[in-house]
């Protein structure tokens, strides 16, 4: 005997990344509680959903308690991009639950939701705040047991309405003895942490039955354009299949600096992780630009994320006009308390958009400084899970890493992270006849072979040109008489690649 399974519709929140977290969209009719503390973002969370889904065929009633009234709400919320005044009065309606919260009697409260369902037949149903509702039958004489009954027949009744509904409530921890806990469908807990003079906020979808929710604390941002939920590993099914760059075995890029593809064996093998690693003023960034322009001559588009003022600024008029024309995507590095989830869901979003296949981002000294401090413990880890997502998309990425030349040591970052990456490539500087010279080696190509040779290069208005390789003679270091640049350090590195 074979039964057909019960079909349970998505409804599309609205909310960019939430439908992703919440395994594909919002169960409709179910029976939701949206809590945190004040100030963290419900009321927004609340409107932005119910404006992207309330319409004359599903009309929304939204309920307020004793807290702020309609107009004062609404004036605060129409300053939102999402807030549409054609909606209002015509599949939108707000009712004070005032006169009846102050009563004490959760029946009388129950009755003018029951009234003002009947008399409307909405299919999005809104009470904020809940706990207010609650705190108020608390003061007549509800007991533990009538604040029970009352939850469970609300539930029943706004499911056997066919209502989409949400309970908004100030609840001071998940742990709370609550029997909406309980009764609801799903339970979304918004959360805000102050440390110094940053402001955290993030998302947890406790509760979502019949869904395979995202696990796990995922950041949000609050803009004029409203809430932006920031989970890469989200994002990256919905937007790989699209942009449709997955690695193909033996195909090769190019870097953009003469001599350097051949140094790496035939260029860097397309869907790989570049490290390029040196010192200040090594040459880092105008590498990166190479690289970017190099897929602009081959009509590939590219993105870039760009830390430091200075690296903005100082890439020259054609990368700034293919910026201009968006054959090459910047993304805001700008915000304040910035997460690697914002960033990572901000650099797969510019991929998805420009179709691009070529990645840089400069620095990781100026990501990790960007970031909010609470995001900076854990850098290392966040950062592979980036890596992961950008790797998913199929695009080939560049990293630039800030190293401090202490010349006789071998280093290519201060994050412990040239074992995530496929290749990386080391700048230098050696003394060669009084002189500061600049020299370059391919350290490690994943899977393939290259050259270990130390090659001179220098920098003028036409970008980097490679010279040739450095006589082992000549590999004295600058105020180190005698010592000699670590070859065997490179080999040994190289082999473990």
């Amino acid at each position: 005997m074979t039964h057909d399974r019960a079909i349970i519709h998505q409804l599309q929140t609205g909310v960019p990344g939430l439908d992703e977290v919440l395994g594909g969209g919002l169960p409709e009719f179910s029976f939701n509680l949206i809590a945190g503390q004040p100030g963290s973002g419900k009321t927004t969370l609340a409107h932005q959903i119910m404006f992207a889904l309330a319409s004359p065929e599903r009309p929304a009633l939204y309920f307020t308690g004793l807290g702020e009234p309609p107009i004062k709400m609404l004036r605060y919320q129409q300053q939102f991009k999402f807030f549409d005044f054609d909606k209002l009065n015509q599949c939108i309606r707000f009712v004070n639950l005032a006169d009846d919260t102050a009563s004490g009697v959760l029946d009388s409260v129950l009755q003018r939701i029951v009234k003002e369902v009947e008399a409307s037949g909405p299919g999005l149903v809104f009470i904020d705040s809940f706990r207010s509702v609650l705190l108020a039958g608390q003061g007549g004489d509800a007991s533990y047991e009538g604040v029970q009954r009352f939850i469970q027949n609300l539930g029943v009744l706004m499911t056997s309405w066919q209502a989409t509904t949400f309970l908004l409530g100030e609840h001071p921890s998940e742990t709370e003895h609550n029997p909406v806990f309980t009764i609801a469908d799903g339970v979304i807990w918004l959360r805000q942490s102050v440390l110094g003079n940053s402001i955290v906020r993030k998302m947890e979808v406790m509760k979502m039955r019949g869904q395979p929710t995202l696990p796990g604390l995922h950041t949000f941002r609050m803009s004029n354009s409203g809430i932006r939920m920031f989970a890469p590993s989200a994002l990256v099914p919905a937007f790989a299949a699209d942009v449709g760059l997955a690695a193909s075995p033996g195909t090769r890029l190019g870097t953009g600096v003469p001599g350097l593809d051949a140094m790496m064996g035939g260029g860097l093998p397309r869907g790989y992780s570049l490290l390029v690693s040196g010192p200040s003023g090594s040459g880092k960034s105008l590498l990166a630009s190479a690289f970017l322009l190099e897929g602009a001559r081959l009509g590939e588009t590219g993105v870039i994320a760009a830390f430091e003022q200075r690296a903005a600024n100082a890439r020259g008029p054609v990368v700034a006009g293919l910026i201009a024309s968006d054959r090459i995507g910047m993304i805001d590095t700008s915000a304040p308390d910035l997460s690697v989830d914002e960033i990572a869901s901000l650099l797969v979003a510019e991929i998805h958009r420009l179709k691009a296949s070529r990645v840089v981002i400069d620095s990781l000294s100026g990501f990790e400084l960007a970031l909010a401090p609470t995001f900076r413990e854990g850098f290392r880890e966040s950062l592979s899970r980036m890596l992961w997502a950008l790797a998913s998309t199929g695009v080939t990425v560049l990293m630039i890493s800030e190293l401090e030349d202490r010349f006789s040591e071998l280093s290519f970052s201060p994050y412990d992270t040239a074992f995530l990456t496929d290749a990386i490539i080391v700048q230098r500087y050696v003394e060669v006849e009084s002189r500061l010279q600049r020299v370059m080696a391919v350290v490690k190509v994943r899977a393939s072979a290259h050259s270990n040779a130390l090659r001179l290069f220098k920098i003028d208005d036409n970008g980097i040109h490679l010279g040739d390789m450095l006589p082992l003679q000549e590999g004295l270091l600058s105020g180190r008489p005698g010592q000699r640049l670590d070859m065997d350090a490179l080999a040994e590195v190289e082999r473990d690649a």
